[in-house]
């Protein structure tokens, strides 16, 4: 980027000074000295400009694609040269690079190595030989191997748990936001985060057949796989590049042939004509009219990573979610407080989280982000973790049990209702006589109705949600939300293996957008016509896989993207039907002489400027 805006600068200041010598008055010097230097410049400053898209040209003319935008520049500015309109020739070429340079510069910008990004890649693994532990890199660790994960490790392999037990934060590979516990004999997946406990897991996958690696693939082969569309004056030169060569032909030799005239005269009327046939109001406008809608976006709080996938965008007939963090607050919170036997509420949830205090778990936190007040510590005086089953305190001479049905029936307690609801259920006891229980569970944001409602409000026409979550989860959340389709306990290449057939059975001009946040949606975003990621609280591989980012963490923005796409698209097919219509115009004057070049150069760039003022609109 930084090499081609160089060449720009450079071809242009070169232009200006060729220019400004035609314009002074040398004393002592001959005139034709001053044009040959003159011409020198403009040679110099178009070759600067100008030999990247020649050569193009060249290169897709041995590849058998004659008439793309590449062949139209270099054939209307060499005959621009033939004609001796040097001016017109460098400034059509130096537009056409400013035009592409933008076009690609919030591409470029935007996007870095997928690769790099994905967090749950393990740096390393606790290899145990021989009672030692030594670390190594996950690749050298062979099938039979026993590895140890500490507290806070990322899981670096797949295998089976073989001592120990603890809570993984699976959010990384299923969406699920409540840890899962694990204990021996149970499987563990690469990619997971090991919360609390010392685990020994036997290794039965080598790093290459493991759940993180084949994500990783899942990501660089799903980008590879996604159709890029094609950009449009490439499409529009298909067509015009060839009628506009063809009739400049037709003019240089069939009248002369005909009515046995001069043919040098029609030779110059077709370069003129080809000249004239230079689409500068469609080179400048077009790109100009996306970025002003990249610009419209942006104020809105979302980014748009490139002018295809605002095109894109406006086609959008499916939409596709991820459940937790995207429509949802991706975050624990204490959704319900029953108490028993006498106790209040306020009572019951200071007590459980004074129970709690000494715990970083999640679930913990909610119970204490609920209570909201400072923990007075001298209230505590002893607090244990039984493992896999909760936590049991003395708090003011009081013993208070916090945990899951196991704990309560540990305590001798085997007479309480288990809780039929989605989330995790606290039990809490006192002096071993139950108390009630706390509801804690992930909640539906407030932005989401919204979101799903203005979505079919502006045509799209089906909502689907794929999630690692639970199907009581995913289908709780569905009463509130009423997607046309639910998907439920999905791992990252089942969520991929969905929205293929997703894409297998769409309408070939219709597009599919996914929107999603966690590192375990990348490949997904990644694979869609359009992803979509919430940039507020999304992972970082989230956001470097998607096409479009909405900052704010709101889905409701997704609509308004599409509103503006579409506004976009509306101000482009303004200014290429415009662009036309006084393009056609013009070229049947030149072609029958009525028209200068001076005129035709005057009327082009009234085009332009035209059309780049309808363009700006697309900023409001």
């Amino acid at each position: 980027m930084k090499k081609r805006l160089r060449k720009i600068i450079i071809a242009a200041i070169i232009f200006v000074i060729a220019i400004v010598i035609g314009k002074i008055q040398f004393i002592n010097v001959d005139e034709n000295v001053i044009s040959i230097i003159q011409i020198i410049l403009y040679i110099l400053s178009y070759l600067i400009v100008g030999f990247d898209v020649i050569k193009k040209a060249v290169i897709n003319i041995f590849h058998g694609e004659f008439f793309d935008e590449n062949f139209l520049m270099s054939i209307a500015t060499i005959g621009a040269f033939a004609i001796q309109e040097f001016p017109e020739a460098v400034a059509v070429m130096l537009f056409y690079q400013v035009g592409e340079y933008f076009q690609s510069y919030a591409v470029k910008k935007s996007r870095k190595s997928i690769a790099s990004l994905m967090d749950i890649r393990p740096d390393y693994a606790n290899l145990k030989i021989n009672g030692n532990i030594e670390k190594k890199s996950p690749e050298e660790v062979k099938i039979g191997d026993t590895i140890v994960i500490k507290p806070g490790e990322k899981i670096p392999l797949d295998g089976i748990v073989t001592e120990g037990n603890s809570m993984l934060d699976t959010s990384a590979l299923t969406g699920e936001s409540v840890p899962r516990e694990v204990k021996v004999n149970d499987n563990i997946l690469s990619g997971c985060i090991n919360l609390n406990g010392v685990l020994e897991v036997k290794v039965e996958k080598e790093f290459g057949e493991s759940t993180v690696s084949k994500i990783l693939d899942l990501v660089e082969n799903a980008t590879n796989k996604k159709a890029k569309t094609e950009n449009f004056i490439t499409k529009f030169s298909k067509y015009y590049t060839p009628i506009v060569v063809f009739l400049a032909l037709v003019i240089a030799f069939i009248p002369a042939m005909v009515t046995k005239t001069d043919i040098l005269e029609w030779v110059y009327r077709a370069l003129t004509f080809l000249v004239v046939s230079c689409p500068c109001a469609l080179v400048i406008s077009v790109p100009l009219s996306f970025f002003s809608g990249i610009g419209a976006a942006s104020k809105k709080g979302i980014l748009v990573k490139g002018s295809n996938y605002l095109e894109l965008l406006s086609k959008t007939e499916i939409a596709v979610f991820d459940k937790t963090g995207t429509l949802t607050e991706g975050v624990f919170e204490v959704q319900k407080i029953v108490n028993e036997n006498g106790i209040e509420k306020d009572d019951l949830l200071e007590l459980a989280a004074y129970c709690e205090s000494y715990s970083n778990h999640p679930i913990s936190n909610a119970i204490q982000n609920a209570y909201g007040k400072e923990i007075d510590k001298n209230r505590i005086v002893d607090s244990q973790e039984v493992a896999g089953k909760g936590i049991i305190s003395k708090i003011d001479n009081k013993e208070i049990a916090c945990g899951n049905m196991k704990l309560m029936e540990t305590l001798g307690l085997k007479n309480i209702n288990l809780v039929d609801a989605i989330g995790t259920v606290v039990y809490v006891a006192i002096d071993k006589q139950y108390a009630g229980y706390i509801l804690i569970s992930d909640k539906i944001k407030e932005d989401s109705k919204k979101a799903i409602q203005a979505l079919k409000n502006v045509g799209v026409k089906k909502t689907v949600m794929l999630t690692g979550d639970n199907k009581e989860a995913a289908e709780k959340a569905n009463q509130e939300l009423h997607l046309d389709e639910v998907y439920s306990e999905l791992l990252p290449a089942d969520k991929v293996d969905k929205l293929e057939e997703l894409l297998k059975n769409k309408n070939e001009e219709a597009k599919l957008a996914f929107i999603g946040d966690g590192i375990n949606d990348a490949p997904v975003l990644a694979r869609a016509d359009v992803g979509i990621a919430m940039g507020g609280l999304g992972s970082d591989a989230a956001i470097e896989a998607a096409d479009i980012v909405i900052m704010t963490d709101e889905p409701s923005k997704i609509a308004t993207a599409i509103k503006i796409s579409r506004k976009t698209l509306k101000i482009v097919y303004q200014n290429i039907i415009f662009a036309l219509i006084v393009k056609i115009g013009v070229l049947l004057l030149s072609a029958f002489g009525f028209a200068s070049m001076w005129a035709a150069v005057f009327a082009d760039v009234g085009v332009t400027v035209l059309a780049v003022f309808n363009s700006f609109r697309a900023l409001k």
